[in-house]
């Protein structure tokens, strides 16, 4: 569990990463900060759900340890990547937060809900989930 939850954090931050490159760089002086975290948002998503099914679908694991693999997860990336955009934009915490836009922010906090949990979802679904 702890494994896959480390595993599914990382693979999803790395993608995170680089497409928070392309967002900052290319999408945000044509699109503005929401649209373009909007348009970033479903491919976030479709990351997640991959990684998901290539970590998750075959794991055995119980509905129970997908979920503390998610929530795992989640903390591992929450933490990491506040800690990155703080760091690289010089921000404290409360700037961060007053930074964000209300709209995408929220797309982003279900985005977040649902990274949680997908291996959950992936563990049911495949047949493999134990209660």
């Amino acid at each position: 569990m702890l494994r896959l939850g480390l595993a599914y954090s990382a693979i999803v931050f790395a993608v995170g990463f680089a497409l928070g490159t392309v967002r900052t760089l290319w999408l945000v002086p044509r699109l503005g900060q929401r649209w373009a975290e909007l348009a970033e948002m479903p491919v976030m998503v479709g990351a997640s759900w991959l990684a998901a099914q290539g970590l998750f679908a075959r794991s055995g694991l119980s509905r129970w340890a997908a979920a503390g693999a998610g929530l795992l997860a989640l903390t591992l990336l929450a933490g990491v990547e506040v800690a990155v955009v703080l760091r690289l934009r010089g921000l404290s915490w409360g700037e961060y937060v007053a930074s964000r836009d209300p709209v995408s922010g929220s797309v982003y906090l279900a985005a977040l809900l649902l990274f949680a949990l997908l291996p959950v979802l992936v563990v049911s679904f495949a047949g493999r989930g134990r209660p």
